[in-house]
């Protein structure tokens, strides 16, 4: 990597995601700049270089071969993401990669290897976890506000996507498990800071399209503490998570999906009382970059460990895939 100030992402896919939210963090983030586009149309490359000011555009390749791309950024299909960051690692690219990083656990283990004998950094990118209310429901737990922790409930849902979306092909990684409740799963191991001892899955599978369209998942952590997770495709929108304890419980009314210019609320119900709490708009896409990016300036290899954190996630999802197909108790040490 060439000595800058800033961090210059190279972006492998011009996705929706990308263009509403990726983009607009990194143009707008402290360290982060683009520094090139592609995408497999080079018109469309060329459409989101004027839309986001970037000057140099091609394919794939292109971005990889570029000496003056410090990281890229992957906005692929889940199904993709092993081939292209294992890619990126031996250009010597660090990797931010879209969620979820990949469709097992054994590709998660190539990628993080790769990433690791080729000395760059990779972060798979649930950027709800950088938004401030997170860090204020933690806080409460600290403090004792809840008392002793019981359970997570985490919901996350929408109306069915189009046809021609992602997340209905197979082939492509696509499915409720790796789309949506994956997000569930990563904040009940944030809130309770701990992994996972066992994991039951259940996934509701559109053998039309052969991917799973809702899963059930109930994840069984140290101490008795429990998760039950539930995503679905074709439902009515949620994006929460709520936690019961032996003072109160809490709820967050929109824990993943939110946009930068909205407010967000904690409800704290204690005896008689619920209280909301308001935390002001942050855009978390910006602070991942940011964090990511100081991490690599910083060469802060042991502050934050991403890539375990990765294979830990993978882990438990693989797990939910082992436990629908078995039709039994998983124990994450089965894994280990």
């Amino acid at each position: 990597m060439k000595s800058s100030s800033k961090i210059r992402f190279g972006i492998i896919g011009c996705s929706r995601i990308a263009k509403k939210a990726m983009l607009p963090a990194i143009n707008n983030a402290e360290i982060a700049e683009i520094g090139m586009i592609g995408s497999r149309s080079k018109e469309k490359a060329l459409e989101y270089c004027k839309e986001f000011g970037c000057g140099s555009y091609g394919t794939y390749e292109d971005v990889l071969s570029n000496d003056n791309i410090d990281a890229v950024y992957i906005s692929l299909p889940v199904g993709l993401h092993e081939e292209w960051t294992i890619k990126s690692a031996k250009s010597g690219k660090h990797v931010l990669c879209e969620k979820s990083s990949t469709t097992s656990l054994a590709s998660a283990e190539r990628m993080v290897e790769a990433c690791r004998k080729n000395d760059v950094r990779l972060l798979e990118g649930f950027m709800f976890r950088y938004h401030p209310q997170h860090k204020r429901v933690i806080s409460l737990v600290k403090e004792g506000m809840l008392g002793n922790l019981l359970s997570f409930y985490g919901c996350f849902g929408f109306p069915f996507p189009n046809d021609n979306d992602p997340k209905l092909n197979k082939e492509l990684g696509g499915g409720s498990l790796n789309d949506s409740a994956a997000y569930a799963i990563y904040a009940s191991r944030m809130i309770f800071e701990e992994e996972p001892i066992n994991v039951v899955c259940k996934l509701k599978m559109d053998f039309r399209l052969g991917v799973d369209v809702k899963s059930d998942i109930f994840l069984i952590y140290a101490d008795g503490k429990t998760a039950f997770i539930s995503s679905a495709f074709g439902a009515y929108f949620q994006s929460t998570y709520s936690l019961w304890g032996s003072k109160s419980c809490l709820r967050v009314k929109r824990a993943y999906a939110v946009p930068n210019d909205m407010k967000t609320s904690i409800f704290l119900d204690v005896g008689d009382k619920i209280s909301e709490i308001i935390v002001e708009p942050e855009d978390h896409f910006r602070l991942m970059v940011d964090d990511f990016c100081r991490e690599i300036l910083n060469k802060r290899k042991n502050k934050k460990n991403f890539e375990s954190d990765l294979l830990n996630q993978a882990r438990v999802l693989e797990a939910a895939r082992m436990s629908n197909r078995e039709g039994r108790i998983i124990k994450i040490s089965e894994l280990l």
